[in-house]
C-alpha cells in the first residue's frame, strides 16, 4: 500500500511543477503599453497572462509553443468594423481573429432601438471581444431614409442605452447622413455629452451640406473624439487638394486632442492621400479597418494588412502595433484592462510572422504600391485559448520519413 502512495506521489511530481497552462517562447515581445520590444516569453494560467520574461522553464507549462523568428503582440484592437446592422456585416470569428485580432469595435450597426437584440444574438454568444459604438439613429446602420431621419437620433435614449451596458458600449457613431447642417453630429455629441464617453465621426463634406473639415474638427469635435476614415477626401479632408500638404486646421485639432482613426474599408483608404499625409508627418492616431463584405477581399482591410500598409508608408512597426493595441484602447477607455500584456489582464495574443519579398498592397480604389514586407497572422489566443493556429505552433508531430507531399 505504502509502494502505491510512494509511486502515485511521484507520478504527481511532474504535473505539480506545471504551473502554466501555456507558454509562447522565444518570439520578439511588442508590447508598447509595457514598453517591451524583445526576445521574451510568455506564460498564460487559465484566462490570465501569468508571466512575461526571459527563459521561463518550458517543463513549467503543460503545452509550449515554439514562436522563435516571430513577432508576438497583445491582441489587436479594430475600433473600426461591422459584425451587425450594416448590409455589409461579417462574422467576427470568422474574419477577426485569423487576423490576430481579438476586440471589435462594432462601428454603429446597432442604435437604442436595436442594441438588446445585437447583444443577444452576437455580443453574448461570439469568441471575439465585441464592443460597440452605438449608433446615434435609433434603428442603427440600416440605410435610408432611417439614417438621415433627424427624429430618430434621440441623445436621451442613446444615453440611457449607454447606461443600461457601460461595459459593452465604449462611444457613439454618427455616419452616412445626407442632410444639411449639423443635425447628426450634434445629436451624437449630446449624447457623448450625457454619456461622458467619445463620439466617432464618419461624415461627408461634400459641397452643398453645409458642413466643412475645418468647422468639424475645430468648433464640434472635442478632445478625445474621433474622426475615421483618415485617408479619404470625401469624409475628411486631411491634404489639402490644392498643394498637397496636410491642413494646419488638421495639425491645430490633433493638438488640441481630436483623434484620427485608419478606417480602410472598401472606399476609405486613398494612395494620393496617404501618401501625401506621410509625407508630412501625418499618420493615423488609431489604426482599424472598417471591415466588411466589400472590403475583406479587394483591398484586404484587415488588421495586419492594415498595419502592412502603414509600415510601407514609413511608421515604425512598433508604433504601428501601438496603434493597434493600446491606443485604441485608451480611446475608448479600455486601458489597461485592454491592448497590453500585462501580468493579470486576460491572455489575448496575437503571433505573426514578417514575411520578405514583393508584395502588392490595395487601396481601397484598387491603386496597387509594392512593398518588401508584409505582416503574416499565424497564431491567435483569446483568453488563455489557441482559437487559430495557421502553422500547426501547438500541434504535435506526425510525419514519417520520406512521406511528405510535393506539389507539381
Amino acid at each position: 500500500m505504502l509502494t502505491c502512495i510512494v509511486i502515485l506521489l511521484l507520478a504527481a511530481l511532474p504535473l505539480a511543477a506545471q504551473q502554466y497552462d501555456l507558454v509562447i517562447r522565444g518570439g520578439r515581445v511588442i508590447d508598447p503599453a509595457n514598453e517591451i520590444d524583445g526576445v521574451m516569453d510568455i506564460a498564460v494560467q487559465g484566462r490570465a497572462i501569468a508571466r512575461v520574461a526571459r527563459d521561463i522553464p518550458t517543463g513549467q507549462a503543460k503545452k509550449v509553443i515554439d514562436a522563435s523568428g516571430a513577432i508576438v503582440t497583445p491582441g489587436l484592437i479594430d475600433l473600426h468594423a461591422h459584425v451587425y446592422g450594416y448590409s455589409g456585416s461579417i462574422f467576427p470569428d470568422d474574419t477577426a481573429l485569423y487576423a490576430g485580432t481579438t476586440t471589435v469595435v462594432d462601428c454603429g450597426g446597432a442604435g437604442w432601438r436595436t442594441f438588446e437584440e445585437f447583444k443577444e444574438t452576437l455580443i453574448d454568444r461570439v469568441q471575439t471581444r465585441v464592443l460597440s459604438f452605438i449608433n446615434i439613429v435609433g434603428h442603427g446602420m440600416i440605410g435610408e431614409p432611417y439614417e438621415s431621419d433627424v427624429a430618430d437620433m434621440d441623445a436621451e435614449k442613446t444615453a440611457a442605452k449607454m447606461a443600461q451596458y457601460p461595459d459593452v458600449i465604449v462611444g457613439i457613431k454618427t455616419a452616412h447622413f445626407n442632410g444639411k447642417g449639423w443635425a447628426a453630429i450634434d445629436a451624437a455629441i449630446q449624447a457623448g455629452e450625457l454619456s461622458g464617453k467619445p463620439v466617432i465621426i464618419d461624415d461627408k463634406i461634400f459641397t452643398g451640406t453645409g458642413r466643412t473639415s475645418k468647422e468639424k474638427l475645430l468648433e464640434k469635435m472635442r478632445p478625445g473624439d474621433l474622426h475615421t476614415h483618415t485617408f479619404n477626401d470625401r469624409q475628411l479632408e486631411v491634404v489639402s487638394r490644392f498643394n498637397g500638404k496636410v491642413q494646419p486646421y488638421v495639425w491645430e485639432a490633433r493638438k488640441r486632442g481630436v483623434l484620427f482613426d485608419l478606417g480602410h474599408g472598401g472606399g476609405s483608404f486613398m494612395w494620393p492621400v496617404a501618401t501625401k499625409a506621410a509625407a508630412g508627418g501625418f499618420y493615423p492616431d488609431t489604426i482599424s479597418t472598417d471591415l466588411h463584405s466589400s472590403s475583406i477581399l479587394g483591398p484586404r482591410s484587415d488588421m495586419a494588412n492594415c498595419i502592412t500598409k502603414m509600415v510601407a508608408l514609413g511608421m515604425s512597426l512598433r508604433d504601428a502595433i501601438e496603434r493597434s493595441t493600446a491606443a485604441p484602447a485608451k480611446a475608448i477607455k479600455k486601458f489597461p484592462e485592454l491592448g497590453t500584456l500585462g501580468e493579470g489582464k486576460e491572455a489575448d495574443i496575437a503571433v505573426f510572422r514578417v514575411e520578405k519579398g514583393v508584395f502588392a498592397l490595395m487601396d481601397a480604389w484598387k491603386k496597387k504600391m509594392l512593398a518588401t514586407e508584409q505582416l503574416t497572422p499565424i497564431l491567435t489566443v483569446r483568453a488563455g485559448r489557441v482559437v487559430v493556429d495557421l502553422e500547426g505552433l501547438g500541434s504535435p508531430e506526425w510525419q514519417e520519413a520520406g512521406e511528405y507531399v510535393s506539389i507539381r
